[in-house]
């Protein structure tokens, strides 16, 4: 991934933490990208349930926490 895609990743998510950018899509997931490891990345629903991910079990469960302490920035009226 370019440098400049990360760059649009980063500007265009709803939060940044930890060096992982959470983004919503349009069809209500959230997509949750490893900043400085662009190779590992996450998708979950609102409830904070996996839908796919290709990160490591360690990593799984920092950033499902990071989602859980962070979901309520998710909502338009917080953004």
């Amino acid at each position: 991934m370019s440098e400049k895609e990360l760059r649009d990743i980063a500007e265009k998510a709803k939060f940044i933490v930890k060096g992982y950018s959470f983004s919503k899509r349009e069809d209500g997931f959230i997509s949750i990208l490893n900043l400085e490891h662009p190779d590992c990345a996450m998708v979950i629903n609102d409830r904070c349930e996996i839908i796919e991910t290709n990160m490591d079990e360690i990593e799984q469960n920092i950033v499902l926490e990071l989602a859980r302490k962070n979901i309520q920035f998710m909502e338009e009226d917080n953004a």
